[in-house]
């Protein structure tokens, strides 16, 4: 397994920057629920990476909860941005990955001013076409330059913590919901295509939390 290290984050600071922001996001692919975005923060200060931090993935749910305040003392700042079901469908998917991490940018208290992405595509960074949803958001302020790094999140430990912070949030999130929308069994599947959340879709139908624009499985057309 793979220990992230903070090689590029003291990088990019040797480089000139002040502060990195680690930031990767949660959701995507799920059916029903938000889609999230975590963002951690570091500077010079900040010269090891945290003891035990992993993408989120590659984590139990009772390690990546006992990661969460051991992320938070550590980083300089830290925060988790959500675009709901009805924003996903209005801008799609990638639009509202964006909504969800400038809305984690937005509540930071220390901005960083480079951005730290994983993957190769830049979503982050705003088009020149926007749509009206995200304008009248009031999100579009300037963003910090962006660099993407394919598998940051198993390499870069900044990223590897936002990842770990925004899953804890949004399984948080879906697990009450659950407890309104109990036939979906979201406490275990967290919105994803399970067998059960299938075969509940085939039943029930879909619900205000589910992504209505997707073709969702199960349904009958």
């Amino acid at each position: 397994m793979i220990t992230p290290t903070l090689r590029v984050e003291h990088g990019l600071i040797k480089a000139g920057h002040t502060r990195v922001a680690g930031i990767d996001e949660v959701g995507r692919g799920a059916l029903a629920g938000p889609a999230s975005v975590g963002v951690v923060v570091i500077d010079f200060s900040i010269r090891e990476p945290l003891v035990g931090v992993r993408d989120s993935k590659d984590l139990t749910p009772n390690a990546r909860n006992a990661l969460v305040p051991r992320i938070k003392t550590w980083a300089v700042d830290f925060a988790v941005g959500h675009a709901s079901p009805e924003e996903i469908d209005e801008v799609g998917i990638i639009g509202a990955l964006r909504i969800a991490g400038h809305r984690a940018l937005l509540s930071l208290q220390v901005l960083p001013d480079v951005v730290l992405l994983d993957g190769s595509h830049d979503w982050f960074t705003p088009p020149e076409q926007v749509s009206f949803v995200e304008l009248a958001a009031g999100l579009l302020d300037a963003v910090p330059p962006v660099v993407t790094k394919v598998k940051a999140d198993q390499t870069c430990a900044s990223v590897a913590a936002a990842s770990v912070l925004a899953k804890v949030e949004r399984d948080e999130q879906m697990t009450r919901l659950a407890r309104e929308f109990a036939p979906y069994q979201w406490q275990d599947n967290k919105g994803y295509a399970s067998a059960s959340h299938i075969a509940a879709l085939a039943e029930f139908g879909a619900c205000v939390q589910h992504r209505r624009s997707w073709n969702l499985p199960g349904l009958v057309t």
